[in-house]
């Protein structure tokens, strides 16, 4: 194998002095023919290709120390991903084992190779002249390029595994360096690139990192170039999205021993440029929610809390590069380039039709703006939905962060997308936490996420330890706090097999009745029919309890039977008819249901007044008061 790469080497090995001429077409690669007096011109090379040279040699060197330990005619295995990152690994969707050929393979699959990497790289200049701020992928390419390069593997490390992984991070730099001076991508060091990133991924992402922190014009280069390959994108990815999440440093060392902290914004700088690669939809769209919920934390982390470190970073890179001044506006146009890639053009388009995006971009308004975003996207993809969804839970379940609230508005918007018999524990732990909160927003949205959960039977009969903050809630000044905490007891006592506790029964039916008289036309229809319900569903032991209540509802529920709401009149009537049931007066159910409210009301009046005659007769006198029976 390692001899097929020396005879694509061969190729290159032609004069690249300041007046040498521009890189040829692929399809005149084949014309070249290897000079033997090209290493007896040192003294006439400029800089660049003796930092060129001492790369290709340190690469070849790599190359015999795997070929030594590796068989020529044997297929290649698959690497073994980094400790440290293989619970961010995907499983591909097809194979990337590669069978290593020989070096009596036929020439035509290393000119093919090498005509593919000059197809990809000829376009691939690139200047900082950004300016402003891009709302969609800049594409510039006058060329088709590849889906992906498919680059052979090399073969499994043996004895000399470590040895030889240490030079890794040291051809990365020299790759780097030498680039600096290139308008384009040599294919002989982008070949090397995209093996090297295909086997090493941790450490030639971290070292590219370290290297470039702020995306110069050469790292630029390599980015693009592994953005260009599905399959080695596919394993560089979940470096990056490691390197993001761990705000605001990242910390790891790579195999020659560097642990430089790198920040995360280097990470997102990075993964903009690879974004914007044309034809790398495979391997965004396996880590679309991954991506996506990265990006969304980078945009509320560096609006609400920006360190000065993190800061002076961030004024390198806009200053090199010309981007937004602010952090967080830059993630939110890799986001939406994102989103573009994913062909979520129009929910972009809404977004800022909305004004979506600039609300993203305050403190105070950005879970108004998730949520937004979220049911733009639920409309389109309910798969990348469920996606995100799921990586969400992993945050929220810990300690509420500061900036939990926009994660919490977008999990809430897409609940239904999610199989509660999988995740509905989870997701409730979640939301009866939040419940408790002080704050009002956390409140509210883990009542809505409440109001979905009690409509699955399963999950209704897990919220009885909920009753009594939901019946605190009860008189809450918030009308919505009121709605959504009685829609809740009523989804969850739609399902006959769960019973209303003796000591829940009396405490809920006493919150209801001031209800009753509720301005809310909505809150009043939903207290009267949770009042029938408690009940018919109380248990036997809690009917006692409950009937001074019920007694005291009858005229509350006789005055609303004459509303001008229709809904509450008749909800009214037919609580009327339950309660009557339920103190056992038969002659007032058949009044009810006769609808003889005259003669009802009359049967509510007796009693009171015999009760007030009967006071009025024999008067009660005070303790300690005498009475005066007149004179003498």
């Amino acid at each position: 194998m390692a001899g097929r790469f020396r005879g694509l080497f061969k190729v290159f090995r032609g004069k690249k002095g300041p007046g040498a001429a521009p890189a040829q077409q692929p399809e005149e690669l084949e014309q070249f023919q290897p000079r033997q007096d090209a290493l007896d011109q040192t003294q006439e090379q400029d800089r660049a290709h003796g930092r060129f040279r001492r790369t290709v040699q340190m690469f070849r060197k790599f190359i015999r120390i795997r070929r030594g330990k590796t068989s020529t005619t044997a297929t290649e295995g698959t690497a073994e991903p980094d400790s440290g990152l293989t619970k961010l690994q995907a499983e591909p969707d097809v194979s990337t084992d590669i069978t290593a050929p020989s070096e009596d393979s036929d020439s035509p699959m290393n000119d093919h190779m090498a005509k593919t990497l000059m197809a990809v790289t000829e376009n691939m200049a690139i200047t900082n002249t950004d300016t402003g701020e891009t709302q969609g992928i800049p594409n510039t390419d006058t060329t088709p390029i590849p889906t992906g390069i498919h680059a052979p593997k090399l073969g499994c490390f043996k004895e000399s595994a470590d040895s030889s992984q240490q030079q890794v991070p040291a051809i990365v730099r020299n790759i780097h360096q030498s680039l600096g001076s290139h308008v384009t991508v040599d294919p002989r060091l982008g070949f090397n690139l995209l093996r090297l990133a295909e086997e090493h991924p941790a450490d030639v992402v971290l070292t590219l990192l370290r290297c470039a922190p702020s995306c110069d014009r050469a790292a630029t280069m390599m980015w693009r170039l592994l953005g260009l390959s599905d399959s080695t994108l596919e394993k560089v990815l979940p470096t990056l999205l490691c390197v993001m999440e761990d705000w605001p440093l990242h910390s790891t060392s790579t195999s020659d021993g560097d642990n430089k902290d790198i920040f995360a914004l280097a990470a997102t700088l990075a993964l903009w440029v690879i974004v914007q690669v044309p034809r790398c939809h495979e391997a965004m769209n396996l880590y679309s929610s991954h991506i996506f919920v990265a990006l969304l934390s980078h945009v509320v982390i560096t609006t609400q809390q920006m360190p000065e470190e993190v800061d002076h970073f961030w004024r390198v890179c806009w200053e090199e590069h010309r981007l937004p001044t602010n952090p967080n506006r830059f993630a939110v146009q890799a986001m939406k380039a994102l989103l573009c890639r994913l062909r979520c053009d129009n929910e972009v388009v809404a977004m800022e039709r909305k004004r979506g995006w600039d609300t993203l971009l305050c403190a105070d308004t950005q879970h108004y703006a998730v949520g937004l975003l979220a049911r733009e996207m639920r409309r389109v993809s309910l798969p990348m939905c469920s996606g995100i969804a799921l990586r969400l839970l992993g945050p929220l379940s810990r300690e509420e962060p500061p900036w939990d609230l926009p994660f919490l508005a977008f999990l809430v918007e897409v609940l239904e997308c999610l199989d509660l018999s999988k995740y509905g524990d989870s997701i409730l732990e979640i939301m009866s936490r939040y419940l408790l909160s002080k704050c009002r927003q956390r409140c509210r949205l883990a009542l809505r996420g409440l109001v979905v959960l009690s409509k699955d039977p399963v999950m209704a009969r897990r919220m009885g330890s909920l009753s009594q903050r939901l019946v605190e809630l009860l008189d809450d000044a918030d009308g919505e706090v009121v709605r959504m905490s009685l829609s809740v007891f009523m989804n969850a006592l739609e399902n006959k097999d769960i019973l209303v506790s003796s000591t829940t029964a009396p405490k809920l039916a006493e919150a209801l009745l001031p209800l009753f008289e509720n301005d809310n036309s909505h809150v009043q229809l939903f207290s009267i029919h949770l009042f029938c319900k408690v009940m018919d569903l109380v248990v036997e032991e809690g009917k006692k309890p409950l009937e001074k209540i019920v007694s005291q509802s009858m005229l509350l529920l006789f005055l609303h039977c004459h509303e001008e709401n229709r809904h509450v009149a008749e909800a009214s009537m037919e609580t009327l008819l339950c309660v009557a049931g339920f103190l056992k007066r038969r002659n007032l159910m058949q009044l009810v249901k006769k609808k003889q409210l005259l003669k009802f009301a009359e049967c509510l009046v007796k009693p009171d007044w015999r009760s007030l005659s009967h006071s009025l007769e024999k008067p009660t006198v005070p303790s300690g008061v005498r009475m005066r029976h007149g004179p003498g």
